[in-house]
């Protein structure tokens, strides 16, 4: 058994309003340090595998088809035991 850790955020290039929005309430919260907020999304994934070359050509297949928009998101994960 092993687990995926997904991480999927906005490339550089693609605005990011929501992350805006966030870095503007933190100001309006006294918050001034911080210059940039950038919003994403965590995923953990449970595969019934122990093989781990296999996991990760899996997990890879699930970011590019599903998980991940990758015109506009990058993606990363990691195998870690289950």
């Amino acid at each position: 058994m092993r687990k995926a850790i997904v991480y999927i955020t906005l490339r550089e290039s693609v605005l990011d309003p929501q992350g805006n929005a966030v870095k503007g309430a933190l100001h309006t919260l006294g918050f001034d340090e911080v210059s940039e907020a950038r919003i994403g999304k965590y995923m953990e994934l449970l595969l019934d595998t122990d093989n781990r070359e296999q996991a990760e050509e899996r997990v890879k297949e699930m970011c590019e088809k599903l998980l991940a928009n990758t015109v506009i998101e990058d993606y990363r994960f990691e195998i870690v035991e289950g």
